[in-house]
Parts: structure tokens; sequence; C-alpha cells
């Protein structure tokens, strides 16, 4: 079988291959600039018909490029649209049929009073030269706010209906001096679209609560999210879920013991909603019954770690299995068909790489596949199931193509209390002895770090050092009593992990006690600096990308924003709020202080790092801040990312040397 997956497999596409080298051979400003350089595939889709491969590329900066192939015609790419606003980005694009596609544009704008807001659009684009044409529906010069939510896609295909797709649309208040024809229903409700024309029609009234519409693999409205407001118009916290049977119109809400049940998605032909309930501690896949029995079934469940993703593929999203992370990530499929399959590519592929089936044909008889690892970006593949004829596409990363990488290894280590903190330990390649080391703390703090390639991890690793990315206690998937109050509420247990870690490179004799350093993003920059109030000897260098600082202005920050409710009730009031936050314990850091943040951030604004910085030169610590003008959390630009990790490796260099 190895053999007939590789039969006849040829490259489809040639894009300009960097010539193969070493991280030995290379300079320091050329590895920063391949390892920071943005993907060359954010997105990719199959058409309809499996004959056509869309993509998104980009110019390495804040240009982002669609390209289009026939796989039956010349197979060179074609490039179909761009977008170059500095903060606006297309993120993905769907096929709506053979000739158009469906792209999203997410960006930030500025309310009035300066306050800073995501907002998205959808628009179409004809592969037969058609000009793209904006979906998302006009605000009206009557409306009152500003329209953020461009619409989401609900339905790619809509039964007995040609050119015909289902998005949620945002309806906006208006004032009626003067005129009957103000819209009076407000919220979001669902229309049909036709995509050539933008003619539209409601099939959904607006509702003032409602987050999210879920539809079958008929294009039929099944569930629907709502989250409550109070009477400032905040979010509650609260989130209910409803359910509709096959042609009915009348909503009911999943109650009893589907209370805590969470919907994601509806098999039509069996009349059930797949989602995922809290059993024991731990997230299961569930299967429930729409026909108003309220029968419930365990799918997949585990006792170590949460089941946390659907797997679907397809123009309808078929579900066929979910998705785990234990030291890898695992996929327990559904469909025997399918899990054969995913073996026999693994075994057929080297190095054994995760398999993600990110797209089919409408017959599912091509699949669109990326199969990567921590030693590889990814490559994307093309499987015709009939004559099992597997043939690459496109690297994700085209710049580290053949590039050695340094393997990623699951470990624990004890922390202070002997509870076993997991982790993932990559060392530097042909290395022996105690080394210098960096210990990552992960973002969120409701997230983990996973198996697979890390384009951070391995620019360390290819730069001398060992580095050690803890799952402290507080990160997501091992379950609630794992994540507790969060890693705010409870920092001294997260933040005592992530010293453990620092402490255990030692003991284990990887790390050299005089060249260790602690570097973090978000959360993770957060744990960084408090790692100083807890332990200032521990680390000899920390690094801070984007930082919380101070608990009280992550509060702050949200006051204007409907979630500020939420945020507020997620860092908690009392001791720990001023004693979780660096800010106001400099005089006790001795490590040099590295920060970086972009004026853009709505995550974390940029003000917790400028606060970060006086406080330090004010207690006269060592301190230096680089600060990105108009970009984001993710400073997702090659150039800045490529700068970014030179200063990192150059402040690291100088202060974790012999």
């Amino acid at each position: 079988m190895k053999n007939a997956l590789f039969a006849g497999g040829a490259m489809l596409l040639a894009l300009a291959m960097p010539v193969s080298a070493s991280a030995q051979e290379l300079s320091v400003k050329e590895l920063a600039g391949r390892f920071g350089a943005r993907a060359t595939v954010l997105d990719i889709s199959l058409s309809p018909s499996g004959d056509k491969v869309a993509y998104l590329s980009s110019d390495n900066g804040t240009t982002e490029i669609l390209y289009v192939v026939d796989l039956n015609g010349d197979a060179e790419p074609r490039a179909l649209m761009s977008l170059s606003e500095p903060n606006s980005e297309l993120s993905y694009c769907d096929w709506a049929n053979e000739i158009f596609l469906i792209c999203e544009v997410v960006g930030i704008t500025k309310a009035p009073g300066d306050i800073p807001l995501f907002f998205s659009r959808i628009v179409s684009v004809g592969t037969d030269g058609t000009e793209p044409r904006m979906l998302t529906s006009n605000r009206s010069l009557r409306a009152y706010g500003y329209q953020q939510d461009g619409g989401t896609v609900v339905a790619l295909d809509v039964e007995g209906e040609e050119n015909r797709i289902l998005m949620t649309r945002d309806f906006l208040a208006e004032y009626s001096t003067g005129t009957r024809l103000a819209n009076e229903d407000t919220g979001l409700g669902v229309e049909e679209v036709d995509i050539t024309r933008n003619r539209r029609k409601t099939v959904e009234r607006p509702d003032d609560y409602a987050s999210r519409y879920i539809a079958d693999d008929n294009g039929a409205i099944r569930l629907k999210v709502r989250r409550p407001r109070d009477g400032n118009g905040r979010l509650t916290g609260d989130v209910e879920y409803y359910y509709r049977g096959a042609d009915e119109n009348r909503w009911t809400r999943f109650s009893g013991d589907l209370e805590g049940f969470t919907p994601v998605a509806v098999d039509a032909t069996a009349n059930v909603a797949y989602g995922f309930q809290t059993v024991d501690g731990f997230d299961a896949l569930y299967r429930v019954a729409l026909d108003g029995s309220g029968r419930r079934e365990q799918v997949i469940a585990r006792d170590d770690v949460d089941i946390d993703s659907l797997i679907r593929i397809g123009r309808q999203r078929r579900v066929v299995g979910a998705s785990f992370a234990t030291e890898k990530r695992q996929i327990e499929y559904l469909d025997p068909e399918m899990a054969a399959l995913a073996k026999q590519l693994q075994a057929a592929l080297p190095g054994n790489p995760l398999i993600n089936i990110v797209d089919a044909s409408a017959d599912e008889q091509t699949l669109l596949i990326i199969a990567s690892s921590d030693v590889d970006p990814g490559m994307s593949y093309l499987l015709e199931r009939e004559s099992k004829r597997l043939s690459p596409l496109l690297p994700l990363r085209d710049p580290l193509v053949d590039m050695p990488m340094s393997e990623m290894k699951p470990v624990t280590f004890p922390a202070a209390d002997g509870t076993q903190i997991p982790g993932y330990l990559t060392m530097p390649r042909d290395t022996s002895g105690p080394v210098p080391a960096v210990v990552l703390p992960h973002g969120g703090p409701g997230s983990r770090d996973e198996w697979g390639f890390d384009w951070l991890v391995q620019f360390l690793a290819a730069r001398g050092y060992a580095v050690l990315q803890p799952n402290f206690r507080g990160s997501t998937g091992y379950g609630e009593a794992w994540f507790g109050r969060n890693g705010f509420q409870e920092w001294r247990t997260a933040i005592g992990d992530v010293n453990d870690a620092g402490r255990w490179l030692v003991a284990e004799g990887i790390a050299d006690p005089e060249r260790m350093g602690i570097l973090g993003w978000s959360y993770g920059g957060y744990a960084a600096l408090q790692s100083q109030v807890l332990d200032p000897d521990l680390y000899k260098a920390v690094v801070a990308i984007a930082p919380v600082t101070d608990l009280d202005m992550v509060v702050e920050e949200a006051r204007d924003y409907t979630n500020f409710q939420i945020v507020r009730r997620f860092v908690g009031e009392g001791p720990h709020v001023r004693e979780g936050s660096p800010v106001h314990f400099a005089e006790r850091f001795k490590a040099p202080v590295l920060l970086f943040h972009g004026t853009e951030d709505i995550n974390v604004g940029s003000a917790q790092s400028e606060r970060m910085e006086d406080r330090l030169e004010d207690a006269g610590r060592s301190v230096r801040y680089v600060e990105y003008d108009g970009f984001d959390h993710y400073l997702d630009d090659g150039r800045v990312r490529g700068n970014m990790l030179l200063e990192i490796d150059q402040f690291l260099a100088q202060h974790l040397s012999k």
C-alpha cells in the first residue's frame, strides 16, 4: 500500500525554493528571516469537483494574495485578489461553487473615542475575472452604531438552490423619525444570499441575543446559540443553546441533563447534534437526538485529557471523528474508511507525521491533506482515493524546506508539591552536557502547548538553546481540575510550575544555571515577568512579548467592550490581583528584561508594556522596550518577526553567554 500511495505522485506546483542550508551555514539575520517569515500557505481549499485549489499566501508583510490553480490545466498559480491594508487581512477562502470563492476579511478599526474594534467582512471572488463583490449587507444610513460583524457563512450549499449560500447578518437598529421603513428587528439573523447577483432574503429572523447559528448538511438552520446581555448591553457570561427538529420553526432549549451540552454540528440523516459536555471533570463528545426525546449517547471520552475538536470533511462538513491531545494530537475516527486511510497515509509519508484532512471534493473522492511534524512545518497533498495517487502540492513554509530541525520530545517534571507537570523539551542538534536554555510558557492562560512544529522554538534551538514548554496547571486540555480557577486567579500555582520547569532543567543537567532565561508571549510574557516576583535568581534573562503586567489594567481595558463582566469575573477580585501583577514588584527583579508590543494590540494593550518599562526604570532595573507601530497582538509580519528574533538573539547572547 505504501508504494501504491506514492505511485505516480508528482509535484504539481513549483515555487521558488530556497537553497537547502543548515542552521550553521546561515547568518543569524538569515535564520531570523527564515524562521520569522509568514507561512507560505495561510489557508488552502479544494473546489467541489476537486479540480482546482485555492490558497492564500503573502508578500511576507501585510499583503495577502489569493491564488487559484487549475489542476487539469497548466497548474500555474493565478492571482485573483490581494489585500494590502495594514490593519486588515484575508483570513480564509472557501469555494461556493466551481466559479466563485467566498472570502473573509478581518481587521481593526477605531470607534468614536478612539476605541479599537475588531471587524469582519465577507466578499465573493470569481475565478472567471469577475470583480470581487461585497456580500456583507450595506449598513443603512439610518442605522445606529458600527457594523463590526460582517457575517459568517453558515452553509455553502442550500438544498434545491443554485449559487446560494446562507450567511448571518447583524441587523442594526435604525432611527424611525420621518419614516415607516426603519428596521425594528435587531440582532443576529440569517440570510440566503445569491452570490452572483448579491440578492438576499431573510430566512431566520434576527434575535438580539443570538451569537451563532449552525446549519445541518442540507443547509437547514438547526442550532442557535444565545448570549444574554445585561441592562448596560454587556454580556452576562451565560450561554444558551437551542435546537429545532427537521421541518420545524419552533426553537427548543437544551435543558435538564443537557444544560451543559455544547452542540457544534448536526447530522440531518441521523437527526442528531454532535457536541461536547463535561463528565467527571473532562470534556467528552456526545450525540444528542433532535426529535424531542433528549436521548444522549456518549461517543468518545477519556479520563486523562479533554476531547476538544470535532473532525469534519467536505462541503457539508460531515462529522467523521474527534480529536484530543495527549503527548501528541490524536484523532479517533467514527468513519472506518477514514480511519484506515489516515493510518495508511501516516505510514506512507516520511517521519510518521500528523495527518490532517483539511478539505474534500463534493463526492469526497479527492482529499486535500496536510502532513506535518515537530521537524516538518508541513506539506499539502492531493489524494485521489480511487487511484490511490498522492501528489505533493505546496510546502506550508517555503523558506524552511529541507532545513534540519530539532526534535521535540514529550517530558514530565515534578512541581514543588510532587505533581507531575507535562511539557515538551527541544534540544539543539548535536549537543551534550549543560547548555544554555530557555523556558517558554504558553499564552492564554486558556491554552496549552502541543507536539508539532513551532517557529519560535526551532529558531531558539537553531541558536543553541534547549527549550522547555511546560503545560503548567492552569492550562487547558487536561480537565477541569488542572485548569482550576485559571492562571490569573491561581497564579502562584501556575508560575510555581513554570519556575519548577527551570529547576528541573538544571537538576537533570540539561541547562547551565548561569545561562538560563525565560521567554513568553501574551500570558506567557506575563508568566516570564511574574517568575521574577517569585524567584528573581532563577532566570538570568527575561523576554516578554505582548505581556499582561497589571491585572487591574486587564479589567479596565475591557470596560468599553461587551465582555467586560466576563473579563472581570475571569480575573477575579481580592489580594491576588495586586500580588499577581508584576508591575507592582519591579524592585524584586534581578534579571534584565526585554519587552515587545504592537501599538494596535486589542488583546493586551501596549500600555501594559509601557507601564512595566516605566516601573523597572524607576526601580533602577535593566529594561529595553521595542514597540512595533501599527501591529496587533500577533505581530504577524515576516519583517517584524524577523527583527524581533534578531533582538531576542542579541539579548540572550549578551546575558546568557559564559
